[in-house]
């Protein structure tokens, strides 16, 4: 199939290049020229415009940070829907509000163009090992059609519904993740006060009924005192500020949200945006020594 992928950053590179080797055309565009550099040595073909990726393309991927940013690569000026043909798709696996989804959808469907929005679980590492969960939105015989691109990228695919149930299903995850990730810390915190040995702690609880991938991964990286990013602290407060607005849309309460908001809002505040989001430890430290940076 002639593809076209926009987003290269940590995600998108390496889902870029699974397709890429999986026989198909891949035109590809990126702000910075040696984002797409790796790509273009393999065989894509470098783009000036999300248009000119659209042109060259029958369905197009993208995966970018914010509401606007997608917003601007599909309906904006020189985007997407500029060089795309009906009939072709667009392919979101960005992270954004469910009600921003479903508008770019009905702009592209002003063209005849189908768009799922497909959001992912599992980080760079399953991105580069193509084993992420894929949460779809949208039509559901658009999805059958492209169940074999997503082959390539992940392991579990599940249409939730029509265009926004996927960024719900992300929200939803994330709702669940980090709050696990305050948990982990605040256990940790705990260990650390009492004087006990918080690496013998997260052993024993990885045998026991509080075992979690969170506990494993983010609270292996506490006990190391390891904060380098896995993902950045700043798309998770990102991700939760969809998650609250969203809430007060519906009116849903959330309270147990609404405070793991606030730690990540604490995080953000101590100016550790850019460490990985296992630093909600040191949000708790911090908050024990009366502010004064460990």
């Amino acid at each position: 199939m002639r593809l076209g992928f926009i987003g290269l950053g940590a995600m998108g590179r390496p889902m870029a290049g699974h397709l890429l080797r999986g026989g198909h055309e891949l035109s590809v565009f990126a702000r910075r020229a040696e984002a797409a550099a790796p790509l273009v040595d393999a065989g894509a073909c470098a783009c000036a415009s999300p248009a000119a990726v659209a042109r060259n393309a029958d369905v197009v991927f993208t995966i970018v940070t914010s509401n606007a940013d997608v917003e601007q690569l599909t309906l904006g000026d020189d985007g997407i829907a500029q060089g795309a043909a009906p009939g072709s798709v667009v392919i979101d696996m960005s992270t954004i509000a469910p009600s921003v989804a479903r508008r770019i959808a009905q702009g592209l469907a002003a063209r005849g163009v189908d768009m799922l929005d497909a959001p992912v679980s599992g980080g760079t590492a399953g991105a580069a090992a193509a084993t992420l969960s894929i949460m779809v939105g949208g039509k559901a015989t658009v999805l059958d059609r492209m169940r074999p691109l997503f082959d390539l990228l992940g392991k579990t695919v599940v249409h939730v519904g029509d265009n926004g149930a996927g960024q719900v299903a992300k929200a939803c995850n994330q709702m669940i993740m980090v709050s696990v990730i305050e948990a982990v810390a605040e256990a940790i915190h705990l260990a650390n006060a009492a004087g006990v040995d918080a690496r013998r702690v997260r052993e024993a609880l990885l045998g026991g009924s509080a075992q979690s991938r969170v506990l494993d991964l983010f609270g292996g990286r506490m006990v190391a005192r390891d904060f380098r990013p896995g993902v950045e602290a700043r798309l998770h407060h990102k991700d939760f500020g969809l998650v609250l607005r969203e809430a007060v849309d519906l009116g849903a309460p959330l309270p147990i949200s609404a405070q793991v908001w606030q730690q990540l809002n604490a995080l953000m505040g101590r100016e550790m945006a850019h460490d990985d989001t296992a630093s909600l430890l040191r949000v708790l430290e911090l908050t024990d020594a009366g502010g004064s940076q460990n």
